[in-house]
C-alpha cells in the first residue's frame, strides 16, 4: 500500500513541478511581453531592472500557475495509471482507491496553504513592487520616452516629434498641444531643448531655446518667438508609482484594515432631523444600501483571496476520477481538459469581481461557487469511482 502511494505521490510530485513550469512560463511570457519587453525595446530599460521585474512576476503567476499544474499533473498521471492497466491491477488486490490518494489530497490540502500565502500576502507585495519598479524605471530612465524620429504620445494633451536625442539634450522639436477630442491647438518648433525631471513636484520640464510657437487667441491664428522659454507636464510616470494601492493589490491585513477604516467612518450616525418624519425610513434604507456598496469591493477582494486558496483542493478532487474515467495517457488531451476546467472555474471569478458594485446579486457569495462546485461534483465521482474500485 505505502509503496503505491508513494509512486503515485511521486509521479504527482514531478508532474507538478513540470506542469507549474509550464504555465509560469507561459503567464509570465504573456506579462513580459505586454509591459517589460516593451521597456527593453522602446524604453532602453536596463537589463537588470527587466530581470527584477520578472522575478517579482512570478509570486503574481504562481497564484494562477499552482493550481493550474496541479489539476494538469492529477489528470496526467491518473490518466496513464488508468491506461496502462495499473489500475486494474490494483483494483485485483481489493485497496481502496480512497486509501491509495489519500497522501495526495493531503498534499492539495497542503498547497492550499502555499497558494493562501501566496495569495494573502507574497502576490499582492510583488505586484505592488513589479508596478513601483516599472514607474521608478521610467522616471529614471525618461530620455527614453523620446525616441528619435518618432511621434510620441505618452503626455496626455501633447504630441511631440524629435529629430535627435542626445541623453537630455533634444534637436529638432516640434511639439503639438492638443484641445478637446485630440484636436490640434497649436505647435511649437524649437532648435533644441533640455529635459529635466522634478521630482518633487512630479513634472516634466522641457527647456526650448529659439523656439516659434503658434496658437489660437480669440478665434485667430498668433505667432510667438522666445529666444528661451519652458515647458511643464505632470509626471504621469512617477504618480503611477507613488499612487494609492488598488484593492485588488493589497494583503489580507490591508484590506481588514481598509474595510476597518470604512466601517468606523459609516458607523458615525448621520442626522435625519431635517427629514420629514415619513421620509425617514426610505432615507434609512438608502444610507444602509449606501454603506453596503462602499464596503462591498473591499469584501468581495477579501473573499477572493480565501476562496482563490481552495482551488488546488478542488481540481485534485475533480482531476483525479475525471483521470481515471477518462483513460487517456497523452500530455496533450490532459492539458486540454485542464484548460477547459481552469476556464470554468476562473469565469466565477471574473463574474463576481465585475459585480463587486451590486450587493443585489451576492458578488461575495458569488466567489465561492466554483470551489463548492468542483469540490462537490469531485467528491462524488471520487466516491463513485471508490465503489467501482472496490466491487
Amino acid at each position: 500500500m505505502k509503496t503505491l502511494q508513494w509512486y503515485l505521490l511521486r509521479q504527482v510530485l514531478a508532474g507538478l513541478v513540470t506542469t507549474v513550469a509550464v504555465f509560469a512560463f507561459v503567464l509570465l511570457l504573456a506579462n513580459v511581453l505586454r509591459e517589460v519587453l516593451l521597456l527593453l525595446v522602446n524604453r532602453q530599460a536596463p537589463l537588470q531592472a527587466v530581470l527584477e521585474a520578472v522575478g517579482l512576476l512570478i509570486p503574481f503567476v504562481l497564484v494562477f500557475a499552482l493550481p493550474m499544474g496541479l489539476l494538469t499533473a492529477t489528470l496526467l498521471v491518473f490518466g496513464r495509471f488508468s491506461a496502462d492497466h495499473e489500475l486494474t491491477a490494483v483494483r485485483a488486490s481489493g485497496t481502496s482507491l480512497l486509501a491509495v490518494v489519500r497522501p495526495i489530497l493531503l498534499l492539495s490540502l497542503a498547497l492550499c496553504g502555499v497558494a493562501a500565502l501566496i495569495n494573502m500576502e507574497l502576490g499582492p507585495r510583488s505586484r505592488v513592487a513589479y508596478k513601483r519598479l516599472l514607474a521608478q524605471v521610467g522616471m529614471d530612465r525618461l530620455t527614453a520616452l523620446v525616441r528619435e524620429k518618432t511621434f510620441i504620445k505618452d503626455i496626455p494633451g501633447w504630441i511631440f516629434y524629435v529629430g535627435q536625442v542626445d541623453g537630455e539634450h533634444l534637436s529638432d522639436l516640434l511639439i503639438y498641444q492638443l484641445g478637446a477630442g485630440g484636436k490640434v491647438e497649436g505647435y511649437i518648433r524649437a532648435a533644441e531643448g533640455w529635459l529635466q525631471v522634478d521630482r518633487s513636484n512630479s513634472l516634466i520640464n522641457l527647456r526650448l531655446q529659439d523656439a516659434w510657437r503658434v496658437g489660437l487667441v480669440e478665434g485667430r491664428r498668433v505667432h510667438f518667438f522666445a529666444a528661451e522659454t519652458e515647458l511643464s507636464f505632470t509626471n504621469t510616470l512617477t504618480r503611477a508609482g507613488s499612487e494609492r494601492v488598488r484593492l485588488s493589490d493589497m494583503t489580507l491585513d490591508q484590506l481588514w484594515e481598509q474595510l476597518r477604516e470604512l466601517e468606523r467612518r459609516l458607523a458615525q450616525p448621520i442626522d435625519l432631523a431635517g427629514i420629514a418624519p415619513g421620509q425617514r425610513p426610505q432615507r434609512q434604507r438608502h444610507l444602509d444600501r449606501w454603506r453596503t456598496d462602499v464596503t462591498l469591493p473591499v469584501m468581495v477582494q477579501i473573499h477572493r483571496q480565501f476562496s482563490f486558496s481552495f482551488a488546488c483542493l478542488g481540481f485534485t478532487l475533480v482531476g483525479i476520477p475525471l483521470g481515471i474515467r477518462a483513460h487517456r495517457r497523452e500530455t496533450s488531451f490532459g492539458f486540454a481538459v485542464a484548460l477547459v476546467l481552469v476556464a470554468v472555474y476562473y469565469s466565477f471569478f471574473v463574474l463576481g469581481q465585475s459585480l463587486d458594485t451590486r450587493p443585489e446579486y451576492y458578488p461575495h457569495l458569488i466567489l465561492w461557487v466554483p470551489n463548492f462546485l468542483f469540490e462537490g461534483v469531485g467528491a462524488t465521482l471520487l466516491w463513485r469511482a471508490n465503489r467501482g474500485f472496490s466491487h
